[in-house]
């Protein structure tokens, strides 16, 4: 018989604090930064993001996602035996994100451990834990996106600043007899690698280098929508499916003018498209669970389904699955 995996349940967490473009206009205005509302949107389609509270981490957005998503599932965490966090923005050098978050689950002995391929991330973990499944490693595991981006920008760079948020997302996902992921498509170039960075390290108690992300908006842009087209279809590929297929697009949330060049480029209408970009910004590994979740607690996504979820990031790294929800 056949082992397959299959998302069963979905769950995300949103900082408290949520900050309009106006709002980070006015903060950054204090410190002698123009930018506006207008500015923002027509670039990016953002119109709002959350920022974590300073003594909140990555661990603590993704423990709160990873409960409502286990709670979708009917699960309890003791019934997890899997644990994978994407995450660039991690509590500590180490130990891993995850295995923090598995204490403050309350559970202990199952495999834990990040994944760091930034806002690829989640494509990245997903199709790592549906591997582990597939193999009969793992039967049921938490896959969580959880960032604190807002703690490694620059607000003296008004062309990055106002792009990132932060936030968490998570799914269960378990073994099954029948297909639910489809088919996965992962790929990186490091070549690429100065264009979209955090060009700092820790060494003898001082950071090198600079802590802060460096990002060349154009070269990012003209790479994304070129590598998104094509892991999607040959993603399809893999899976003997059409681009007509696919009944949801869920891309990486990072800026609404590569998402619609996208879905052109794959012959969907907008309205096939989950666009969470405008309330949450880019929240990297986390965007595509949070916008997932948003979208299945809305009633928008359905069971039977077929979702095609991509992501695009620093590395320069890509990668897609298709899944029947």
């Amino acid at each position: 018989m056949n082992r397959y995996s299959r998302i069963t349940g979905t769950g995300s967490y949103l900082p408290p604090r949520r900050l309009t473009n106006a709002d980070l206009a006015a903060e950054l205005a204090a410190k002698g930064v123009e930018t506006s509302d207008e500015w923002i949107v027509e670039r990016t389609g953002i119109r709002a993001r959350h920022f974590a509270a300073p003594d909140v981490s990555s661990s603590d957005l993704g423990l709160q996602a990873a409960r409502n998503a286990l709670q979708a599932a009917g699960l309890q965490a003791s019934d997890i035996d899997l644990i994978i966090v994407a995450t660039s923005t991690p509590d500590m050098v180490f130990p891993s994100t995850a295995t923090i978050l598995q204490h403050k689950l309350g559970i202990a002995g199952c495999p834990a451990f990040d994944v760091q391929a930034v806002c690829s991330g989640f494509v990245y973990a997903l199709t790592v834990a549906d591997s582990l499944i597939k193999t009969g490693t793992a039967s049921k595991a938490l896959v969580i996106g959880a960032e604190v981006f807002s703690r490694i920008l620059d607000f003296s760079d008004r062309t990055t600043c106002v792009l990132f948020g932060d936030g968490a997302g998570a799914v269960v996902l378990e073994a099954s007899e029948t297909p639910g992921i489809l088919a996965t498509d992962l790929h990186a170039d490091g070549k690429h690698a100065s264009i979209l960075c955090v060009p700092g390290t820790v060494s003898g108690g001082k950071v090198l280098g600079d802590p802060l992300l460096k990002m060349d908006g154009q070269a990012v842009f003209k790479l994304a929508v070129g590598v998104l087209e094509d892991s999607a279809r040959a993603t399809l590929a893999k899976a003997g499916l059409q681009d007509a297929d696919i009944d949801w697009l869920i891309p990486h949330q990072a800026n609404i003018r590569i998402m619609q060049s996208t879905a052109k480029k794959l012959k969907l209408p907008l309205s096939k498209v989950v666009v969470t970009v405008d309330q949450h910004g880019n929240t990297s590994a986390a965007s595509i669970p949070l916008a997932m979740d948003a979208a299945v607690r809305a009633g928008q996504i359905r069971k039977g389904d077929t979702l095609m979820l991509e992501g695009v990031g620093g590395g320069f790294t890509w990668g897609a699955v298709l899944l029947k929800y």
